[in-house]
């Protein structure tokens, strides 16, 4: 019995695809902040700060699951 090889172009495709997106989001991130997150140092608020947090808890959630960290850790 002989096994046809099974083609994974449509999923490299996809998978290149979601990457590649992945790289464009993770771009623009690091351009805002660089950039303080378009704030200016003496009009920040406890309304900034909670958006960062908003944020960084987002990315943490990400990066946990990626680095199977946090509540992801085995």
């Amino acid at each position: 019995m002989t096994r046809r090889a099974t083609d994974n172009s449509k999923a490299l495709d996809a998978f290149i695809a979601a990457k590649s997106e992945i790289d464009a989001m993770l771009e623009r991130l690091a351009a805002l902040s660089a950039d303080h997150f378009e704030t200016n140092p003496d009009e920040i608020n406890w309304g900034h700060v909670g958006t960062l947090n908003h944020y960084r808890a987002k990315l943490r959630e990400i990066s946990d699951s990626a680095f199977r960290e946090g509540e992801h850790a085995a």
